[in-house]
């Protein structure tokens, strides 16, 4: 009898190529597929060719084919021009969560399939059960690296026939088995940030796709301090890059993005690294996409609204029109349109939404 064929999403970092060695030990017939999502860099800011040629070595280590596929056309239709639009409208949204339900589960997944995969893999932390209602997503074992955060956009559906093999481990132990295995890239740094911004300055890559600009900062007492670069640079809370000089009358102290207002086109800020206008009891999501949803919700849910957080105890009510109110035990911290709000049931992954509105 055949082995089962996997294909793997081999990214040419760690983490994949642990994935797709994990899988030959497991006795799958494993076959390795690079995706290139951006293909525009005259600067060299992007590594996906540095990163390619790591995936291949590594697949010459393991003796497993890999194949290459450009999914640029996709990712620039269905996540960077999103990107640019929310940005646009004031929002700070979140590619990544963009990327796995728009291009990672949909073109990379079915592009896997007509290679003859019979199960899919990537390199996520996270864990996933399959029964005969559908996928669970679990958080992964290791919950500094777990990445449901990131998943909690894709359609149930999509993670049928997808494994993530290194969810029931550490990153210690992710990378003492590569080293193990001889991965030749097992010494690699992980990612950061997106592939399309790369190491640049982030105000200097935004400006070649959206007109800056300029408008008034206000205090909270409505006193004119300064002037903005334009409201797309900011994001509620911030504190750094305000270029807010000596103010008459103000303590020596940070000040930070309380508010963005798109009508007045304004940025106002406070001392107050807890204002009233940061902390938010309710957050409303747009049309909330549920990877599972328990009927009836559990009264004691948890959740989080950026990746890393620790979880925060809340409660959950569905309007008919797919929105999700959260309320939350304790009040959040800037709370902010277009990221996302992903609710949790235990370990369990229930799924997630853009951030509509807090209050």
């Amino acid at each position: 009898m055949n082995a089962p064929h996997v294909v793997v999403g081999m990214s040419g970092g760690v983490d994949s190529s642990v994935s797709a060695w994990l899988l030959k030990q497991q006795g799958y017939r494993v076959s390795g597929l690079f995706m290139v999502n951006w293909t525009e860099d005259e600067e060299g800011y992007c590594t996906s060719a540095d990163d390619f040629q790591d995936a291949r070595a590594v697949c010459d280590e393991l003796g497993i084919p890999l194949h290459k596929a450009d999914f640029s056309k996709e990712y620039r239709e269905r996540v960077f021009s999103q990107f640019l639009a929310d940005y646009a409208a004031g929002k700070t949204p979140n590619p990544d969560v963009l990327c796995n339900r728009e291009v990672k589960f949909q073109p990379f997944r079915e592009h896997a399939l007509r290679l003859g995969a019979d199960f899919i893999a990537t390199g996520h932390y996270a864990k996933i059960e399959h029964g005969a209602d559908g996928a669970r997503l679990l958080q992964a074992v290791d919950g500094n690296k777990d990445q449901t955060y990131f998943l909690a956009a894709v359609n149930r559906s999509q993670f049928d026939r997808v494994l993530f093999p290194i969810g029931g481990y550490t990153k210690p132990e992710v990378r003492d088995f590569a080293k193990a295995a001889g991965l030749p890239n097992h010494r690699k740094k992980d990612s950061t940030g997106i592939c399309f911004i790369g190491e640049r300055e982030f105000r200097e890559f935004l400006q070649n796709y959206l007109k800056p600009h300029p408008g008034p900062i206000l205090d909270d007492q409505g006193q004119r301090i300064g002037e903005h670069q334009g409201l797309m640079y900011y994001t509620l809370g911030q504190r750094k890059g305000l270029n807010i000089g000596g103010v008459r009358g103000a303590i020596e102290a940070p000040w930070y993005v309380i508010a963005k207002e798109t009508d007045r086109n304004t940025l106002l800020v406070s001392q107050d690294a807890n204002h009233a206008r940061l902390m938010s009891q309710t957050v409303i999501t747009e049309p909330f996409q549920w990877i599972r949803k328990p009927n009836p919700l559990p009264a004691n849910l948890h959740a989080r609204i950026r990746h890393r957080q620790a979880l925060q105890a809340c409660s959950a009510i569905t309007r008919d029109d797919g929105r999700v109110e959260v309320h939350f035990a304790q009040a959040q911290r800037a709370a902010t349109a277009g990221q996302y709000l992903v609710l949790y049931d235990g370990a369990e992954c229930l799924g997630g939404g853009e951030i509509e509105s807090a209050n």
